[in-house]
């Protein structure tokens, strides 16, 4: 049965439901994680160690599925390495560099807007429309991106003054959204989701070894501690290993659309979180960010239908 298929999915329960609200969690906890480890691994150390960590917990499936995984490597290594490079490389080591020079709460709010590139790239590349509701939610979220980057104040694009890791957090979300439309390649849909998630993790841990290495023999710091550890143990089982379970299992449960809803919760967790776990501070363009970000996005990327009944 594909966890996919909408005439099988089971009555969502409880369990379902407490899952269902743990993904934004554990997706924002990344970022968390991510800020909270500053000064004490540097950011491409601490990609490479979160997915070379991954990749050997999910060992075991890959194992047992090791005729389409080395299919897939073999047939497609160019694939295999570019979901990495994407992926987990910038959307890993450079995400983290990023932190160094932004917040979390910044961070996250820019970083939701990876859906409408989504939609962007599928109309410039793929021969997809933009309907009105989406451009206008596109718009929205956009001047939301714009209002975070420019802290609230419009002067800031006279005298050009940008936090460097603000746009770094956009290209971030530009490569997640070619990293998600790559997944739709019929080639990645060969092979289970479970050993999929090892091989990219993999193919992660392979493109950060360079700068992984680059960063050590500059001097970049690594772990030493155990607070060191204790972060990437939660970097790995949380922002990667149940992240990614717990979004399968709400799409297996509630479908694609439905699981979608848990990107728009993301701005408003990750922003407590920051504030109660990293002691940030919440301004008033964080407000601006998360009504004109998170409207924008679920106007863009809410199901038609929902309009349609209205109409």
């Amino acid at each position: 049965m594909s966890p996919f298929d909408q005439n099988n999915r089971q009555s969502p329960g409880l369990l379902a439901w407490a899952i269902f609200v743990a993904v934004p969690i554990f997706f924002s906890s990344n970022l968390i994680f991510g800020r909270g480890i500053i000064g004490d691994i540097a950011p491409f150390i601490t990609a490479f160690i979160r997915w070379a960590g991954s990749a050997l917990i999910m060992l075991p499936f890959m194992l047992a599925d090791r005729r389409a995984a080395i299919a897939f490597v073999r047939g497609h290594v160019g694939l295999w390495l570019l979901l990495g490079i994407l992926g987990m490389g910038i959307c890993g080591g450079f995400v983290y560099w990023s932190l160094t020079r932004t917040t979390a709460s910044n961070a996250t709010l820019i970083y939701t807007t990876s859906s409408l590139f989504i939609i962007l790239f599928q109309w410039l590349f793929a021969g997809g429309k933009i309907s009105s509701r989406e451009l206008a939610g596109m718009v929205v979220a956009f001047a939301g991106v714009v209002a975070i980057v420019l802290k609230g104040e419009p002067q800031a694009l006279l005298h050009m003054q940008f936090n460097i890791g603000d746009l770094g957090i956009l290209g971030a979300a530009i490569s997640f959204a070619v990293y998600s439309l790559l997944l739709r390649h019929p080639a990645v849909r060969t092979v289970k989701p479970l050993t999929l998630f090892g091989l990219i993790a993999t193919s992660g841990a392979i493109v950060l070894l360079p700068p992984a290495i680059i960063e050590t023999v500059a001097g970049g710091n690594l772990p030493d501690s155990g607070s060191d550890f204790l972060k990437l143990a939660g970097i790995i089982f949380f922002a990667s290993l149940a992240a990614f379970y717990c979004f399968q299992h709400t799409v297996h449960v509630f479908g694609p659309a439905i699981a979608g809803i848990t990107l728009y919760m993301m701005p408003p967790i990750s922003i407590v979180m920051a504030v109660l776990f990293l002691g940030e501070t919440f301004e008033t363009y964080h407000a601006y960010g998360i009504v004109l970000v998170t409207g924008g996005v679920m106007l863009a990327t809410a199901p038609a239908a929902l309009f349609n009944r209205r109409s």
